[in-house]
């Protein structure tokens, strides 16, 4: 093997090697069995274009034959079996398609099975007879690379939207399987050229398959959270509320206890949240609830407690000791989030202005002498009180009303 030809290759593991490190790196972040099937498909078919390029005997000569004659026959095939299943499982299983999962489910199966009679062979062969065998293998090969992309085609025009990119990475994977195994049987004919083209879709392919699978994992992850929102999470902000939210408030006081700190609770009312219920229609709320989290949250920071108290009502607890900034400053950023329009949609795509009306109470106690329902409570009652009329009356959206008694 000529040494531009040992830079390509090894310019190719590096980059399996690094995109084997994000992989693993993603493992320990989630700790699901998605991550985890990530990875192994990372290593094994890294691996078998590892092998099949001839690095492994050009770097370590002592290697026995055999074993690479082993590998070389049943690592790609293996390799082909579970890009196959995971694929499948990819595309959704059989919840989103029977017809997909039955093609990748025993498809990969069978060439499974495939793989393992090859390793025997290969472990029998005799070596004039090896590349008979390579070639076998190379057919072999090529069966789940065809069913991919056949499964990956029909997904796609029954509208998954990242399969229509998994049918760019399936191409690659041609690409890379004739490649690899044009190198392995050693065709002549094909050169220098041939093999960096070869290595370049190999990293193409682990790139995009990588990232489409990466991307599947947090949209899965996402639905997963937001399918365990009960009473504990806001459905339309995702902030805590209930139980939750003063769990987190009592931590937070007892964390501020242990640094001899202070904890200030803002309340936040928007007292005018259903005012567009009328005129533009019903649902609007949800659209100012989550803009108007977004807003708080990034005006708190994320070290703050942010929840919802009660629909109209936002929390937030600064916790501070005589080494932060002053408190002041992130009032202030959240008092200027009541004075900032936002744009709404309504019904027949219409957009509607909306002022927001928002009410602060501040509270700030030691935590060591104080409850935090109660320093709540007062911020509540604070913040009601500064969304009265100036004549001292509460705004009509503020008087509380109860049903006439039956005569």
């Amino acid at each position: 093997m000529s040494s531009p030809e040992i830079a390509v290759w090894s310019a190719m593991l590096g980059g399996l090697l690094t995109l084997a490190a994000l992989a693993l790196g993603d493992v320990p972040g989630h700790r699901n069995l998605a991550s985890v099937r990530n990875l192994v498909f990372v290593l094994v078919t890294g691996a078998s274009c590892v092998v099949m390029s001839g690095l492994p005997e050009v770097l370590f000569p002592a290697l026995p034959a055999r074993l690479l004659m082993v590998l070389k026959a049943s690592l790609g095939p293996l390799a082909g079996a579970m890009a196959l299943y995971y694929l499948g499982n990819w595309l959704g299983g059989a919840r989103e398609d029977a017809q997909v999962h039955r093609l990748t489910a025993w498809g990969g199966a069978a060439v499974l099975v495939a793989a393992l009679v090859l390793a025997v062979l290969g472990s029998l062969v005799a070596p004039e007879n090896f590349r008979t065998l390579l070639m076998v293998a190379a057919v072999v090969n090529m069966v789940p690379v065809l069913l991919g992309l056949v499964a990956v085609i029909r997904s796609a025009r029954r509208g998954d939207p990242l399969a229509r990119w998994m049918v760019l990475a399936v191409g690659c994977l041609a690409a890379m399987v004739i490649g690899m195994y044009l190198r392995g049987l050693e065709v002549s004919g094909f050169g220098l050229g041939t093999w960096l083209l070869t290595a370049m879709v190999t990293v193409t392919f682990f790139l995009i398959s990588t990232v489409l699978v990466l991307q599947r994992n947090r949209a899965s992850r996402q639905l997963a959270r937001l399918s365990r929102l009960h009473r504990e999470l806001e459905p339309a902000t995702g902030l805590p509320t209930g139980s939750a939210l003063l769990a987190q408030i009592e931590h937070a006081f007892w964390r501020t206890a242990q640094l001899h700190g202070e904890c200030t609770v803002v309340c936040l009312l928007l007292s005018n949240l259903y005012e567009l219920a009328e005129s533009a229609g019903p649902g609007l709320e949800h659209q100012i609830l989550v803009t108007m989290a977004a807003r708080i949250r990034r005006a708190a920071g994320f070290r703050c407690v942010v929840g919802l108290y009660h629909p109209r009502c936002f929390v937030v607890v600064i916790s501070s000791d005589k080494h932060d900034a002053p408190v002041a400053d992130t009032i202030r950023r959240l008092r200027a989030v009541g004075n900032e329009p936002l744009t709404v949609v309504g019904e027949q795509q219409a957009q509607h202005s909306f002022r927001p009306h928002m009410g602060m109470g501040v509270v700030t106690h030691a935590p060591t002498h104080a409850r935090p329902m109660d320093v709540l409570n007062d911020a509540e009652r604070q913040a009601l009180a500064s969304v009265r009329e100036p004549t001292g009356h509460f705004a009509e959206h503020d008087i509380e009303t109860a049903p006439a008694a039956l005569a």
